[in-house]
């Protein structure tokens, strides 16, 4: 049996710590195990060989591959929605408190998902007390915004995880929102 730090420089880069297959590319997904069998009988099995980076990777956070079931509102839904509040509908500013503060969409509350991704997790007793407001209810629209629409998509699919069936994202955000001129 080969010695810990034998196997160490046979598997991994001295560089990055990258495990690394028998061909020598780096190995996207492996099992320690597998590994230090395969070491052990100087033979790669084949499924950590047939995952090196070789072969197309997967982006599994992309349009295609997230397949959100959220809607996605354009700059005019988003105008009316501010203009014309309806009880439906809550428009969620996801970004941080600091960035609410210097400019937000009229009506919008913040939610800020980056230092409180459990929020709609929370008892509507916990979420009221933590951000001064009721918790959204399951059969009301929440309208997610950030600051350029990654943030809001991850509170989306929060939301989505949460139970709310009624989700949507402001892709293109406040960013979108201060260039079109919003008010």
């Amino acid at each position: 049996m080969a010695s810990r730090k034998a196997l160490q420089q046979l598997f991994l880069s001295k560089s990055a710590g990258i495990p690394r297959c028998a061909t020598g590319q780096a190995v996207q997904h492996y099992s320690s195990a597998a590994c230090l069998r395969t070491i052990a009988e100087h033979r790669p099995p084949r499924r950590i060989v047939s995952r090196c980076r070789s072969q197309t990777p997967l982006r599994w956070h992309s349009d295609a591959a997230s397949a959100s079931r959220s809607k996605v509102y354009e700059f005019e839904k988003i105008k009316s929605l501010a203009s014309a509040p309806s009880p439906d509908h809550i428009l969620i500013d996801v970004r941080e408190p600091s960035e609410y503060e210097a400019g937000f969409i009229p009506t919008a509350v913040n939610i800020p998902i980056s230092s409180q991704p459990d929020a709609l997790f929370l008892s509507p007793e916990d979420f009221e007390d933590r951000f001064g407001f009721q918790k959204p209810t399951p059969e009301k629209e929440l309208v997610f915004y950030c600051k350029a629409g990654v943030r809001s998509s991850a509170a989306a699919q929060l939301a989505q995880q949460q139970g709310y069936e009624k989700v949507a994202e402001y892709r293109g955000s406040w960013l979108d929102w201060q260039k079109k001129g919003g008010s």
